[in-house]
């Protein structure tokens, strides 16, 4: 043999040996105990359940199934890998994947496997072959059984190939590291008045602030009608795609009893006195303690908690700029200044605060002052309050419904430039906030419109439909969403809050569900009131999140000057040349809630204000006969008619309204619509003077 021969044979010999060194044992991620999955695994009959246990070294794997749990079966394989015959015994009849069809394994026989690793390591094919007994005697039969690690290594793919089975789904469990993952939920009850079950309901989410302070460990669903209607559906998204396993908790006494340990004591708020109910969040977040109302004392003490405040009798005949001011003086130092919580809403017997477990997982302020300046103490509080946070730092929680108006709210936290994110019924986020997006998942818009291609409208009334108040209120979950193009408005923050409940919007949208960044900000916020200086920064950090989450259209809304209909709602040459110049990768721009008439083109990219306003109230008939009468005040061709739609109502009907309105409407997506009208714009440019 000649030396290059030689080098030949060698060099093959040694390429001939590389794939089997480098898969002759698996990675070492297949370690350990792995538990089942039931939503994305085949249904196991009568076990119910499987969990895996799998241990190597250098040239064996040895893996333990155990089907079921108490009434189970077990089934042992030491095998040795790389391809050898392994004669496994077989000591029980069971036949564990399928034991209500009449198969019966052959007790006392052998089976022959064999274990090969592949895909680098991070496959185990393993071939089994044995012999059955059924109604027509001994058969053979061969089986593949597939163990595959996913890339993060959280969870691992068995399937089953039989050779007998040639039709219908594949045997396929998903199992996830024993113990990972591992959660409780809880049902809610719609009963939030302070003589009747606010006190538990009040306890649970202060339990659940607590106990997730360093973990996701609680989650509620809350009833059906909640304003954020997603809590269930999220529910089943944690389990089915994010592999968590919940353990339900019946009642407030044995949520704490499961779960208290990881809290330290509590504090006792006042019935008599709505107020100190919301100073004893704050103190839940820094003490790490769950509030109780007197007559679940006992209940705290049979857990063996310790009082850490007691506010009955406290602030008894104070006014709440009272409270507030003794709370600031006692707490605000300690807490945090990137987040604080203005739990308002509903007033006097009632309280929805579902917002409170995020706050005392981020130990905030909590409060709901007036921001009216005619409430001239309140007033006063909430600006030190606000002067003293960090620049762009959240307002969580909403204002109170019986002290002043979102507009009032509002415009005080835009004084500052800080970003509000609503509501007070904002459920779960101390849990959501510590489920990352799954690894590798990409933030991805269902874009409408083809890069250098023209878009000429011809002479048609376009409409394109707006979803009020962000994809988690409202329509979300009813009938007929992808039915019909439509816009959402995203809640931006989440990308960061919470990435698992964007997933989640974006995991299921059609390819009908398109969305933009909102809501004048990164948060809801309005440019008008917001010091000069800011703006900048504000657009700025608001195009970041919209490049993270693939969004090309942004919604500006502003009623700092007055009401929806009556105050002055529009945009300042300005502030909008201030959007342009911030956000120059944008097809476009939408004004207003209400009707607005803020209109302008520049560089065929426009900045469209809404023509029309769908309440929930209005008779399908006649919002049929507004929008056609709005086209026939607007004579010109093309018309681009722009609706925002209240969130409570659902598609089907607003996709009744748009089929009557004849053939010379066209419902079009949002960014094809804006595309046109920056092409051939027939609205009169128009600014705040």
């Amino acid at each position: 043999m000649s030396r290059i021969s030689h080098r030949v044979f060698f060099g093959l010999m040694i390429l001939l040996s590389l794939p089997v060194l480098a898969i002759s044992q698996g990675d070492s991620g297949f370690n350990g105990k792995w538990a089942l999955i039931p939503g994305r695994s085949t249904e196991i009959d009568l076990y119910g359940t499987l969990s895996l246990v799998i241990q190597q070294n250098a040239s064996t794997v040895t893996i333990i199934q155990t089907w079921g749990i108490g009434r189970s079966f077990t089934d042992t394989l030491a095998l040795r890998t790389g391809g050898a015959i392994n004669q496994i015994p077989i000591r029980d009849r069971v036949w564990p994947t399928n034991v209500f069809m009449g198969i019966s394994m052959q007790k006392g026989a052998t089976e022959q496997v064999t274990a090969t690793w592949e895909d680098n390591g991070m496959l185990l094919r393993v071939e089994r072959r044995y012999d059955v007994f059924s109604s027509q005697g001994r058969q053979q039969i061969s089986t593949i059984e597939t163990y595959q690690l996913s890339s993060d290594k959280e969870t691992l793919t068995f399937t089953v190939n039989r050779s007998t089975r040639r039709t219908g789904p594949e045997v396929i469990y998903v199992l996830k590291r024993s113990g990972a993952k591992q959660a409780y939920f809880m049902k809610i009850e719609d009963n939030w008045e302070i003589t009747g079950k606010l006190p538990e309901q009040a306890f649970l989410i202060s339990l659940q602030g607590v106990v997730n302070t360093d973990a996701p460990r609680l989650y509620f669903i809350y009833p059906e009608d909640w304003p954020f209607t997603y809590t269930r559906s999220v529910f089943e998204f944690y389990k089915n795609q994010r592999n968590y396993t919940f353990e339900e908790l019946k009642t407030p006494e044995e949520a704490l009893r499961k779960l208290k340990d990881h809290v330290k004591g509590y504090v006792v708020w006042d019935k008599s006195v709505r107020t100190s109910l919301i100073v004893a969040f704050t103190v839940a977040g820094l003490e790490k303690a769950v509030v109780v109302s007197e007559d679940l004392i006992p209940m705290a003490e049979r857990t063996g908690l310790k009082p850490v405040a007691d506010f009955r009798g406290k602030f008894t005949g104070q006014k709440d700029a009272e409270i507030y001011g003794w709370a600031y003086k006692q707490y605000w130092n300690r807490c945090s200044k990137d987040f604080v919580i203005w739990l308002g809403g509903e007033a006097g017997n009632i309280m929805k605060p579902a917002v409170a477990d995020f706050g005392i997982y981020k130990q905030t302020f909590f409060t709901d002052l007036s921001a009216k300046p005619e409430d001239a103490e309140e007033y006063a509080l909430s600006k030190k309050i606000f002067s003293e946070m960090k620049l762009l730092s959240m307002v969580m929680g909403w204002h109170s419904y019986a002290k002043d108006k979102e507009r009032d709210f509002v415009k005080l936290t835009s004084n500052y430039a800080l970003r509000v994110e609503g509501l007070h019924t904002l459920p779960n986020m101390s849990f959501s906030c510590q489920v990352p997006a799954s690894p590798g998942f990409e933030f991805k818009n269902n874009h409408n419109v083809v890069p250098a291609k023209s878009y000429t409208p011809e002479k048609k009334v376009y409409i394109s439909c707006i979803q009020t108040d962000g994809i988690g209120l409202g329509a979300w979950l009813k009938p007929g969403r992808g039915e019909i193009p439509y816009a959402w408005e995203v809640t931006m923050n989440w990308v960061w809050l919470a990435p698992s409940m964007l997933e989640y919007f974006y995991s299921m949208a059609t390819p009908n569900d398109y969305f933009i960044g909102c809501l004048s900000g990164p948060g809801y916020m309005y440019p008008k009131a917001i010091p000069r200086q800011y703006l900048p920064e504000v657009i700025e950090k608001a195009r970041e999140l919209m490049q993270k989450l693939d969004l090309n259209v942004f919604e500006i809304m502003d009623y700092s000057e007055g009401a929806t209909v009556e105050g002055n709602t529009e945009l300042t040459k300005e502030v909008v040349e201030a959007y342009y110049k911030g956000m120059p990768e944008v097809l476009g721009f939408v004004n207003g809630y209400a009707p607005a008439f803020t209109f302008i083109v520049k560089d065929e990219k426009p900045l469209i204000s809404y023509d029309y306003y769908l309440s929930p109230t209005r008779p399908e008939a006649d919002a049929v006969v507004d929008l056609q009468e709005l086209a026939a005040i607007n004579a010109k061709r093309p018309y681009f008619l722009l609706v925002h739609v209240r969130e409570s109502s659902d598609i089907e009907r607003v996709k009744g309204i748009l089929s009557k309105l004849g053939s010379e409407f066209e419902v079009v997506p949002l960014d094809i619509f804006l595309k046109m009208a920056g092409k051939e714009p027939t609205f009169r440019e128009r600014f705040l003077e």
